[in-house]
């Protein structure tokens, strides 16, 4: 009795021992962060020490100043981005899935190239395509001698951004959850009589459905935080939340309210989260089942 618990006690410690790194990474990277955000939530107005007494102010003033227009402009966007990624996706991931070879492979490298440029020297490449005077408006006064000016400024080039930014991120995972619909499967729904329709609704989106939900969950909760669209595409024709942050933690200089300002954003984050991965069975989306 006593070899076993003593073998036991062996394995349990080198488990411990091997998983402390990661224990300490997720510590010093997530956790630590993110108790350091909420203790400063909650310090009075302007304090710059997140040890001082505790207070509710910051929540106060963020009801009291209607802070919840930003909430539901990202709320808004982040909605309307992902459905538009989810339409646009979907037949890529399809095509994709349809199509191996030198045109699969054209296409992922195409998809992923971007990815390789920082977000906002890629977003003021989009401000100079679209800008009054700039490329395209330019070309077209060249060639037609009109143009339709700036394009930019206003709420559908932010959404543009965000699609154009997050698209890997819906594609990847749906392109993993058409993995899971065997060919076979749709081959015998269509020798039976189904129409494509049918297949469609009955067949590829049930079992899809786990890759739909992780790409539209991962693009929801990353669009929530958008920034750069909306400074750069949307130059304050409205203002997120993230701007909200960003403007009270360099401009204001009020560090409690921007970190009571995050939590909220974590919070509404986190229970999309919450929500989403009480649908998703991961092991049959990894295939471990």
């Amino acid at each position: 009795m006593r070899d076993l618990i003593s073998r036991y006690w062996s394995s349990l410690s080198s488990g411990l021992l091997c998983s402390a790194p990661l224990f300490v990474l997720l510590g010093l990277g997530f956790f630590g962060p993110l108790a350091l955000v909420v203790l400063y939530s909650i310090q009075p107005r302007g304090s710059f020490s997140p040890f001082g007494t505790p207070s509710l102010e910051n929540y106060i003033d963020i009801i009291e100043q209607a802070f919840y227009l930003s909430f539901g402009w990202s709320l808004l966007l982040a909605t309307i981005s992902t459905a538009i990624l989810l339409i646009v996706c979907y037949p890529l991931a399809l095509s994709l899935k349809r199509h191996s070879g030198v045109m699969a492979d054209i296409l992922t490298l195409l998809v992923v190239a971007p990815l390789f440029v920082a977000e906002n020297i890629r977003l003021q490449g989009w401000v100079l395509f679209f800008d009054k005077g700039g490329f395209l408006d330019g070309s077209l006064n060249y060639l037609f001698g009109f143009g339709p000016g700036s394009l930019v400024n206003n709420v559908p080039s932010i959404v543009f951004g965000m699609v154009y930014v997050y698209l890997p991120f819906m594609l990847f995972p749906v392109l993993l959850g058409l993995s899971n619909v065997p060919t076979d499967v749709r081959e015998a729904a269509l020798d039976l009589g189904a129409s494509k329709w049918r297949i469609f609704r009955d067949i590829e989106i049930p079992l899809a459905m786990p890759g739909i939900l992780i790409g539209s969950l991962l693009c929801f909760v990353i669009s929530l935080g958008a920034f750069s669209e909306a400074k750069f595409l949307g130059k304050g024709v409205i203002v997120t939340i993230a701007q909200d942050i960003e403007s009270a933690f360099t401009f204001g200089q009020n560090w409690p309210r921007g970190s009571a300002l995050a939590v909220l954003l974590i919070i509404l984050a986190g229970s999309a989260v919450f929500f989403a991965m009480r649908k998703i069975d991961l092991n049959k989306v990894l295939g471990t089942r």
